[in-house]
């Protein structure tokens, strides 16, 4: 076969597969708009058991069409603590079996519906303005051109049959020796290594088989390789998340790899007899194999969840910098962007952390005011740190999530999450004042009043009980607390005009010393603009509810 025309064949099936790619991108982006908050449920249904999370990864597979999108989406959760690695388990496994419904629907010959799909989800997308509408325009758009993409890779491969060393290196991969078994795994793998997508690798094979130039026995081993070869996505993107993160890819890579130990080496014959049996069509074998061999696998390996999940803990173990880890970022992961409606939560859930965070330095600071601690104050500037470093976070992942496509509710509590990060950074501001404020008082062994002490702690309580009851109002939206913390806020005015007064007269009776009496000034103006801020964020609350 000359040069040429074999240049020609690797072109047309580069832009079949481009196509078939960017179909599956389209349709799965469709499909996930049209599910819409419902993902967040799918997702939430995982907690209930280990049977519940296979279904819902199998789930989100096929709304997402990709086994290595939901394993990073996995990988994202597990980092930002929504999910636990025993849970992950199932939604893995559940994963595998997803992917095998893109190898079914195309190894049935629907090219013929290409050319309607694509006409009816552009007519569709362009000439209405229904939102709604218009994301099952993108499905029925991709389902089009991914079909287009995998019938121009049937045409690309087709001269493929004349070439008689090619035909020879497919059924030779098949012949059953331990070499070309290995071959032909790590020829499934490196190619799916390379487009990323073992829907895609799986469309390619399935390409073949349908011209005739790969017979199931040599596509089975492949399809091994395939499945091998899917893990490497999370892999990579477990690279820069937590040890915890990377155990969830590492629990992907181990459930895939004894799952091809077992059928490469015990049950490749009994499949591969059992797929002939029930269709003659190669294309149908194929992919009745793949979702044969993910079934089988989950069925397997479910009840030693807990092993895989022991494994991936020997393979990564615990590091005591791990375990000594400071308090910072636990919720946010920038892969659940993906699915904004989870997003959503999860900085929710991040900015409520970092009110958590800016209310533990408070109450030390108060600690070292109260109780003369030094050593109690150098923590709050510890805290502060990470407390700046928290709102700049969750700031730039508050605009990504803003630049997503997201519902009009959740734009106004992404609104109200941006003034709200700003009003926790600030009372970390002030707890840190109140730090400094302490060491001076220890420095300088200045000695308040009893009046003075029973005023502070008086206020100490009115604050502190109004930014517990801002957080909490933000946590469940409840607009009662929140309009009781902005009552309590004019309360905490007047008590801090009152102490002032009354402290001034006590100064001018000589009954405080007035360098004592300057910090404790300074004292009660921080805790009056704490209470402001704790007002600030129960409005933000009334906002969104409006």
């Amino acid at each position: 076969m000359p040069n040429s025309q074999i240049l020609t064949i690797g072109l047309t099936l580069f832009g079949g597969l481009g196509l078939f790619l960017y179909g599956m991108n389209i349709m799965s982006d469709g499909l996930e708009k049209a599910a819409g908050d419902r993902m967040k449920e799918i997702i939430e249904a995982l907690t209930r058991n280990r049977i519940m999370g296979v279904l819902v990864g199998t789930l989100v597979t096929v709304i997402v069409q990709s086994s290595s999108a939901t394993t990073v989406m996995v990988v994202g959760f597990v980092n930002a603590g929504i999910m636990n690695l025993t849970q992950s388990v199932g939604i893995i496994m559940g994963a595998n079996i997803g992917t095998t419904v893109t190898a079914q629907l195309v190894s049935v010959n629907l090219s013929a519906f290409a050319p309607v799909a694509i006409g009816l989800g552009v007519f569709f997308k362009y000439f209405t303005k229904k939102s709604q509408v218009r994301r099952y325009a993108d499905i029925l758009l991709g389902f089009g051109i991914l079909f287009l993409g995998m019938e121009i890779m049937k045409d690309a491969v087709e001269p493929l049959r004349d070439i008689q060393e090619f035909r020879d290196l497919m059924i030779g991969f098949g012949s059953g020796g331990v070499v070309n078994t290995v071959m032909a795994i790590l020829t499934g793998f490196l190619i799916t290594v390379v487009v990323q997508s073992s829907s895609a690798s799986t469309g390619i094979l399935i390409a073949l088989a349908h011209a005739g130039l790969l017979p199931i026995t040599s596509a089975f081993p492949i399809l091994l390789g395939t499945n091998m070869g899917t893990t490497v996505t999370a892999i990579l993107s477990s690279l820069s998340a937590s040890r915890t993160a990377k155990r969830a890819a590492a629990i992907h890579f181990l459930f895939n790899l004894f799952g091809t130990v077992i059928f490469g080496l015990f049950l490749s014959h009994i499949t591969v007899n059992y797929v002939t049996s029930i269709s003659p069509d190669p294309a149908r074998q194929l992919a009745n194999a793949h979702t044969l061999f993910n079934i089988t696998n989950t069925i397997f390996m479910l009840p030693f969840a807990g092993v895989l999940v022991s494994l991936s803990k020997r393979l990564i173990p615990e590091t005591e910098a791990e375990l000594m880890a400071p308090v910072g970022i636990k919720y946010l992961d920038f892969r659940i962007l993906e699915t904004p409606s989870i997003a959503t939560v999860q900085v929710l859930k991040e900015v409520l952390h970092m009110g958590n965070v800016a209310f533990d330095s408070y109450e030390i600071a108060i600690d070292s005011i109260l109780n003369h601690s030094e050593e109690k104050a150098k923590e709050t500037f510890k805290l502060e740190k990470i407390i700046n470093s928290m709102e700049a976070t969750i700031a730039n992942y508050l605009i990504k999530l803003s630049n997503k496509e997201i519902s009009q509710k959740q734009r106004e509590t992404i609104d109200g999450l941006f003034s709200t990060i700003n009003d926790i950074e600030r009372v970390g501001d002030h707890a840190d004042n109140l730090a400094e404020l302490a060491i001076h008082k220890v420095e300088n062994n200045l000695i308040f009043s009893v009046v003075a002490i029973d005023e502070l702690k008086l206020m100490f309580s009115r604050v502190t009980k109004s930014y517990k009851q801002s957080l909490d109002a933000l946590a469940s939206g409840d607009i009662n607390i929140a309009r009781r913390v902005i009552e309590r806020e004019g309360e905490i005015d007047l008590m801090e005009r009152n102490f002032r007064r009354e402290h001034i007269r006590r100064l001018n009776e000589g009954l405080c010393s007035p360098e004592a009496g300057v910090i404790f000034l300074d004292i009660i103006s921080n805790l009056e603009r704490i209470g402001d801020h704790a007002s600030n964020i129960a409005l933000a609350v009334l906002d969104n509810e409006k």
